[in-house]
């Protein structure tokens, strides 16, 4: 049905790749909670949120790199890969940094929020790159929350009963893969 509606396998096959690298900053990040000790109604309810946050914020993004593309012009393709090799950089050097310390207490529902807004702020960014394309908006915004909500509720579970240091390499992984897409557009 999505290859009907004109979208090439290749851009669901990268926007499916991009989902899931935003999707290991929730997974790293849900590890280092769940091993603080989370139960399983928490679990679903802040995945929920950070499912939901993974859709508004790249579709915000997606927005106002439209908005920047009609500014920039041939420009666009360029300041998007440069976008994203800064953002896959910062979250390769923030998993090797190991300052994972929550100080926010993420069993209140201002904490919810509040962690479900700090791992979807890379998936703004990357929608702003993504505006600056012509990329099924619809699509790319639900494959963002689908695998936001699954990499936490996965990353979560994972923590209750696994070590700090693979959320580490996570959300290692998932900057490696931002940082790779953005060589692409660069180049």
């Amino acid at each position: 049905m999505l290859l009907e509606s004109g979208m090439g396998t290749g851009q669901l096959l990268t926007l499916l790749i991009m989902a899931v690298a935003l999707g290991m900053d929730a997974f790293s990040l849900g590890v280092g909670i769940g091993m603080r000790g989370i139960r399983l109604k928490r679990i679903l309810a802040l995945s929920s949120i950070i499912a939901l946050f993974h859709v508004l914020m790249p579709l915000a993004g997606m927005y106002a790199g439209q908005y920047v593309s009609g500014l920039l012009g041939a420009v666009a393709s360029r300041a998007s890969g440069v976008l994203l090799l800064l953002l896959g950089g910062h979250m390769v050097y923030n998993s090797f940094r190991g300052d994972n310390v929550q100080s926010v207490n993420h069993q209140t529902v201002w904490g919810m929020l509040l962690f479900a807004f700090s791992v979807s702020v890379d998936s703004f960014s990357v929608g702003v790159s993504l505006g600056m394309f012509a990329v099924d908006i619809i699509t790319a915004v639900l494959l963002f929350g689908l695998f936001g909500g699954l990499m936490s509720v996965l990353g979560l579970m994972l923590g209750r009963r696994a070590s700090q240091s693979l959320g580490d390499y996570g959300e290692a992984c998932g900057g490696i893969i931002l940082l790779t897409f953005g060589l692409l557009f660069v180049f």
